[in-house]
């Protein structure tokens, strides 16, 4: 029974819960930007260089020449896919650029917290050198 009890509690934890709502809000996140990628911004740069399309900007290793990576990947060849990279790169570009202006808006509508001064409690330490300085000053 102590398992099931520590772990309702390791679950209902604020953090955990957040933590969850936060990759699942990413992962959608995450799709829409993939989809701009893919879907918008990479055929307007394969028009920009000539028609060409990023995904099948590959380099067989194997000397062969495939018109496309799907003819290269059903002959078994060994590619080096710099055009699948460089969609990676510019949707992870994409995507960071997307979150900092996320936060950035999200901050300008968050409330700015109210900052309690809290008096220092002294330690052991500091009391006892606050009685000894006493002590002393008390003696002259």
């Amino acid at each position: 029974m102590g398992f099931v009890s520590e772990f309702k509690e390791f679950i209902s934890k604020g953090n955990v819960l957040d933590l969850a709502v936060g990759v699942i809000i990413g992962g959608a996140f995450g799709k829409i930007v993939a989809s701009l990628t893919d879907d918008i911004l990479m055929p307007i740069l394969g028009l920009l260089t000539g028609g060409h399309d990023f995904t099948n900007w590959f380099l067989s290793l194997d000397g062969q020449h495939f018109e496309t990576l799907a003819e290269a990947k059903k002959a078994n060849a060994a590619t080096i896919n710099y055009g699948l990279f460089l969609n990676a790169v510019i949707t992870f570009l994409l995507m960071a650029f997307a979150i900092f202006w996320l936060v950035k808006l999200a901050n300008r509508f968050k409330r700015p917290q109210e900052v309690v001064p809290v008096e220092p409690v002294a330690t052991k330490d500091q009391v006892l050198l606050t009685e000894i300085r006493d002590a002393l000053r008390n003696r002259s």
